[in-house]
C-alpha cells in the first residue's frame, strides 16, 4: 500500500504489470477495514481501468 485505505476513503496500491509497476485506486474488500501504508495486500477483485479491492495479505 502506498496510500492508506480506510472506511470512506480511497487508497493507492502499486502493482507489478507487464514488467513495470503501476498505481491503482484501492478499496478494502471489507468496508470496515483500515489498511496502512506499507502493508502487503492481496488483490481480490479488479474493476477496469484502475480500481482494485484488496485485503491484507497476513491478516493486518
Amino acid at each position: 500500500m502506498t496510500g492508506r485505505v480506510a472506511p470512506g476513503t480511497v487508497g493507492e496500491v502499486m502493482i507489478p504489470v507487464r514488467g513495470g509497476v503501476e498505481a491503482f485506486y484501492a478499496h478494502p474488500v471489507d468496508p470496515r477495514d483500515e489498511i496502512g501504508v506499507g502493508t502487503i495486500v492481496v488483490v481480490v477483485e479488479y474493476h477496469p481501468p484502475r480500481t482494485v479491492y484488496v485485503a491484507a495479505a497476513f491478516g493486518g
